[in-house]
């Protein structure tokens, strides 16, 4: 052998035996972003730093017929693009309460304002959609009639055609499955062929419900995989979006303020998503922002405060960003 050679050798060994040491660490194939309904966000050097290029708005099913809905709309899809954000616009409720005090729309009323929306947006760039945001959720005037949930999205299919569309979008919690059941049987065809599922997991992120591995929390709130799992029954090759999750700051007598629990539970959201790599393709941490009074007021899961101030959540997103994809 060729002494001179030797150390080119030793070191080209050393790079083949550090391979699979790097592949360990490889990233884990969820793409990142973060939701809120502010285009200041974008402004925010805290999001800068982040080099996020996802994030989610949702607007209200009639917003069309709304000038300040749609100005509003405007304003943070034109920001977006300027910074090379993609938009996933997600339709919902025109009156988030407790219990709806409106009626659910019809079809011909959903195809008529939605249809509006899409091309008002896909032609500033938004080909990415929701048909309606946490339909299983009683805030939601779609929570009673997931048969609707699914019309919804058999119209939106044929009103964008070429677009990604998150076909239903549910919340973690009891009763799920029935209602995945009733919408895929009412979706038919389409159903079963749906790309996209959106899931949002507070309950399984916030409650640590694969730490205590507790019986009845498990019953009360199912979790991401019975919710892939309910999916699956009919429809083999969808995909899952985690269309809003994140740890909560602050929200009722559940979640009290507490800053670093939320820090906590944005470690778990992270570490979670290693167990479902191979069906969730997104992550959208909702939201940016948090609320007045030191984000102790009403629901807050922001990573920054109202003032911009990074909290000890946004330090744990930032490292968790390291092993996933953007």
């Amino acid at each position: 052998m060729n002494r001179r050679l030797l150390p080119t050798l030793l070191i080209a060994l050393g790079l083949i035996v550090a391979a699979p040491a790097s592949a360990s660490a490889a990233r884990i194939k969820v793409a990142v972003g973060i939701g809120d309904q502010s285009p200041t966000m974008f402004a925010d050097a805290n999001w800068k730093a982040l080099n996020l290029k996802k994030t989610r708005y949702f607007i209200e099913w009639n917003a069309i017929d709304q000038p300040d809905q749609l100005a509003a709309a405007d304003r943070f899809v034109a920001a977006a693009r300027q910074a090379r954000v993609k938009v996933l616009m997600h339709i919902s409720t025109d009156d988030i309460n407790s219990v709806p005090r409106r009626p659910l729309p019809s079809v011909s009323q959903y195809k008529d304002k939605v249809r509006q929306l899409v091309a008002r947006y896909r032609a500033l760039g938004v080909r990415e959609w929701g048909v309606w945001n946490e339909a299983n959720h009683k805030s939601q005037p779609t929570s009673k009639n997931p048969k609707r949930a699914a019309q919804f999205f058999k119209a939106f299919k044929r009103m964008c055609s070429g677009c990604k569309i998150v076909a239903l979008d549910v919340l973690d919690q009891s009763g799920v499955e029935k209602y995945i059941a009733r919408w895929l049987k009412a979706a038919g065809s389409a159903g079963r062929s749906a790309k996209i599922i959106g899931i949002h997991n507070y309950s399984e992120v916030n409650r640590r419900l694969k730490e205590k591995r507790s019986a009845a929390s498990l019953r009360r709130y199912p979790g991401t995989a019975r919710i892939i799992k309910a999916v699956r029954k009919k429809n083999k090759k969808a995909k899952f979006w985690y269309t809003e999750t994140g740890g909560v700051a602050n929200f009722g007598s559940a979640f009290p303020c507490d800053k670093q629990r939320q820090a906590n539970r944005t470690k778990f959201m992270f570490n979670m998503i290693k167990r479902y790599d191979k069906h969730v393709e997104r992550l959208y941490s909702y939201n940016w922002f948090g609320t007045a009074n030191g984000g102790c007021d009403g629901f807050d899961a922001g990573l920054v405060e109202a003032n911009g101030a990074a909290r000890p959540a946004y330090a744990t997103f930032k490292a968790g960003l390291r092993r996933a994809g953007r």
